[in-house]
């Protein structure tokens, strides 16, 4: 397709509706949430101190530099600085990564602990910790697999900015990948103090 031709407006206004159900979805689990906290707020308050906050405070400041090195290369590329934005998405890729071993640290000591879904463990904690759990578990979980999803989005361009078909005249794919990362970053910024902050 010419460059005449490319449609970046409606390309810009897809990815915005898509980042849209993308926000109604974790709405919905932000609304289970709260639902449950306020019918058990005594066991999700017990349940957010078993989680360990130095892995959720680390991912934090992983994400939010993430956040960060993803703007910046998409400015590079704006001003046609092709190798620093490479390399801009490569350490965001290098974060995601980061985010993610942590993420499994995190869990397996969780696990090793028997708290997980379906443990005989969690289930004698009672109705509240269980739900705690389960929710946490699975929003969580669809956040790591955006992050996968956005991390390996990352790489894709990069590769195309390497091949020159993403360049400083056509950058709007680079630009809705790094909306979609925004997002990523957003959505754990609110997931954070929910699970790990509750006092």
């Amino acid at each position: 397709m010419s460059i005449e031709h490319r449609d970046d407006t409606g390309a810009r206004f897809g990815m915005w509706l898509f980042l849209y159900t993308e926000v109604i979805l974790f709405s919905g689990l932000f609304i289970l949430y709260a639902m449950a906290a306020a019918k058990f707020p005594q066991e999700y308050a017990e349940a957010s101190h078993m989680l360990n906050i130095y892995f959720g405070t680390i991912n934090t400041i992983v994400l939010l530099t993430s956040s960060l090195t993803i703007a910046l290369a998409v400015t590079a590329i704006q001003r046609n600085k092709i190798k620093q934005t490479l390399t801009l998405c490569y350490i965001t890729i290098a974060l995601a990564v980061v985010f993610l071993i942590n993420k499994y640290f995190e869990w397996s000591a969780e696990i090793d602990h028997g708290i997980y879904p379906g443990s005989d463990h969690l289930a004698e904690l009672g109705p509240g910790i269980t739900a705690f759990f389960n929710l946490y578990y699975f929003t969580a979980g669809l956040h790591g697999v955006h992050i996968l999803i956005g991390g390996t989005f990352i790489g894709i361009v990069a590769v195309l900015i390497a091949k020159g078909k993403v360049t400083s005249e056509r950058y709007t794919l680079f630009e809705n990948c790094a909306l979609y990362w925004h997002l990523v970053d957003l959505v754990w910024i609110f997931l954070f103090p929910l699970y790990y902050l509750i006092l």
